[in-house]
């Protein structure tokens, strides 16, 4: 099956045990259960992934487990950032020969003087190494680098096979905007939880990748807005915006996404690995009373929109 790079693609959680151990059973549970919600992609092993906190060994465990799971049914974009670019040449061409449709790279934060220069420079290596495609991740929370608007059009133009961007730098729709103003190959993933869905598709992006709990409320908003719905598709995004936002907090986003994804029975346990900020007592109460304000009774069961 031909599968593309557009729509709504999960950002998958790593379960883990509650003795922090990798939980392969769950993750597979995990992986049926957005195909069921209707994702029309995964991304695995990125920041919502904890890839950080996984050795070199557990990155091609889950890799593995994933795309033997997926057999085909969707694309899959692999997350293969690594401090060191030779690691995350061989974690891509893993995860290409294991059958992932590409891979997401962002620059080290130890790029050295990360001017323009330096970034294509970077990519341009990338490029030479990795045979098949390459997301560029432009994340400045993540890695405290800012991919400027020319550096992306050089690369987009000049690199065919770093023609996708998931872009999380705000001003975000500004951004989409700027990079989209003169003719460019660069398809466009939006980001940051799904809280600017409606307004990315707007500006003209292909898509988002996040990890939101309820992915088929995100697939409905795009398939709405692809019909040339638009009217339904912003009044299923507005229903459910306070769940969206709520999820996305700052500190907390990945527990609270952990938890809810537990509550809808797709992972045995929302445990974690250090560091992370624990969500307090309060918040099971703050949970169940968003849920109700957008209407979901029993999150084990998938949404009817």
């Amino acid at each position: 099956m031909t599968h593309t790079l557009s729509g709504i693609f999960n950002i998958l959680a790593t379960p883990f045990l509650p003795d922090q151990q990798l939980d392969l059973t769950s993750l597979t549970h995990l992986v049926n259960c957005q195909l069921e919600w209707g994702a029309n992609g995964l991304t695995i092993l990125g920041v919502l992934g904890e890839s950080a906190k996984l050795t070199i060994e557990e990155r091609h465990r889950v890799m593995e487990a994933v795309l033997h799971t997926v057999n085909g049914r969707v694309s899959v974009v692999v997350g293969a950032s690594h401090p060191d670019p030779s690691v995350s040449v061989e974690l891509a061409q893993a995860a290409l020969r294991l059958g992932a449709i590409g891979v997401m790279i962002a620059p080290p934060a130890s790029l050295p003087n990360p001017n323009d220069d330096a970034l294509y420079a970077y990519y341009h290596h990338l490029a030479e190494q990795i045979n098949g495609e390459i997301v560029v991740q432009d994340f400045p929370a993540l890695n405290g680098i800012h991919l400027s608007t020319a550096v992306l059009s050089r690369i987009a133009h000049d690199l065919p096979t770093c023609r996708h961007l998931k872009l999380e730098a705000p001003p975000l729709m500004q951004k989409v905007s700027a990079i989209l103003a003169h003719p460019s190959p660069m398809r466009i993933f939006g980001g940051l939880g799904g809280m600017f869905l409606l307004e990315e598709l707007q500006r003209g992006t292909v898509g988002t990748m996040t990890g939101f709990a309820f992915t088929e409320v995100l697939v409905a908003v795009y398939e709405a807005w692809e019909r040339g719905d638009a009217e339904r598709a912003s009044a299923l995004f507005d229903r459910f915006l306070p769940l969206i936002r709520y999820e996305n907090q700052a500190e907390i986003n990945l527990p609270l996404r952990k938890e809810l994804l537990r509550r809808r029975g797709a992972i045995a346990s929302a445990t974690l690995r250090p560091p992370y900020t624990p969500l307090d007592a309060p918040t099971d109460a703050e949970i169940k009373r968003v849920l109700a304000r957008v209407g979901i009774q029993d999150p084990t069961q998938r949404l009817l929109l």
